[in-house]
């Protein structure tokens, strides 16, 4: 199928999958014209392409992460891994605070300990430059 047809069952703008191509993530076949051709395979490329975009990889992540013989493949997933789980470490301690501040007694917040210690282990308390 050609660019516009691939472009519309996918719902992309068709500079999209030109973007695709250029950066070698899903290089489609060519007509002796020199027409990009697009097959099924193509398609289900790019839906998985999609779905790595959507949980924060990269094009060039993805490049790597659609090959399975690609040797930084693993390296990669496991990088994105830690970063998501540090993310929902510090989006844990982030509920728990609040949770704690809709609740606490103490009339200014830092007179609570608890509230003091979330500010000082807190990547957006005081070691953080501002």
């Amino acid at each position: 199928m050609r660019i516009g047809e691939a472009a519309r069952r996918l719902g992309v703008a068709v500079h999209v999958l030109r973007h695709w191509d250029a950066e070698g993530v899903v290089v489609p076949d060519r007509t002796p014209a020199g027409h990009r051709e697009y097959t099924e395979e193509h398609l289900h490329r790019m839906r998985v392409l999609r779905a790595c975009q959507e949980v924060g990889l990269s094009l060039a992540e993805v490049r790597l992460v659609l090959h399975r013989d690609e040797a930084s493949r693993a390296s990669v997933i496991e990088h994105h891994l830690a970063r998501i789980r540090r993310q929902r470490a510090h989006l844990d301690a982030t509920e728990t605070f609040l949770a704690h501040v809709v609740a606490c007694e103490h009339d200014l917040l830092t007179r609570c300990p608890a509230c003091s210690a979330y500010a000082v282990t807190s990547p957006a308390g005081p070691s953080r430059a501002t």
